[in-house]
């Protein structure tokens, strides 16, 4: 592969590494990430493009007692759907993560809007975990039982008739950065005439 770089100098690779290297991370060390960091990484994220500038999305970041009480609520639905066992690991799982961050959606009557909304949100998101990436820190993007449950909603205070959860947002510094591949860029390009 050749490197290219742009007529002001900028390694178009570096960009390309820096996506390429981004992973949902599970396992993460016990070192809180600043504040600064993460409302610098939601700046970063609010310039997705967004058809109309319509800035759907609204970030939660949520402190200890609301992740204390994430952790509960991730024990109770788990239990409800899959029993004690699994409720057990996804708890002391849940509860490893240092900090949590929910990403909503407003909601639009306009079902075109809603889908062009959303995309918007998922790119904000990824944004973000770039930008996390970027700085050393690591996060996974969660659309689990727990984000599209009533409950979730009600402790973080959410409208769900107004704001759809996009998603949960775990982050952290990573203890484990996975390997991951792709399937080469030949098998999913289609070029037409």
């Amino acid at each position: 592969m050749t490197i290219r770089t742009t007529d002001n100098g900028s390694d178009l690779a570096a960009v390309a590494e820096r996506i390429r290297a981004r992973r949902n991370v599970k396992l993460f060390l016990k070192r809180p990430v600043s504040r600064k960091l993460i409302l610098a990484a939601i700046e970063a994220a609010r310039w997705a493009p967004n058809h109309h500038v319509t800035e759907p999305w609204h970030f939660y970041l949520l402190g200890p007692d609301s992740i204390r009480a994430g952790v509960e609520l991730t024990r109770t639905v788990v239990k409800e759907r899959k029993g004690n066992k699994l409720a057990d690991f996804k708890a002391a799982s849940a509860a490893a993560v240092p900090g949590w961050l929910v990403v909503t959606c407003s909601r639009s009557a306009d079902e075109v809007r809603q889908q062009e909304d959303y995309g918007s949100c998922c790119c904000a998101i990824q944004n973000l975990m770039l930008y996390l990436s970027a700085a050393g820190a690591a996060s996974k993007w969660s659309t689990g039982p727990v984000t599209k449950d009533q409950r979730f909603y009600d402790l973080l205070g959410i409208d769900g008739g107004k704001e759809l959860i996009v998603g949960l947002i775990g982050y952290g510094y990573p203890k484990v950065t996975p390997e991951q591949s792709r399937k080469d860029v030949a098998s999913i390009v289609t070029e037409m005439r």
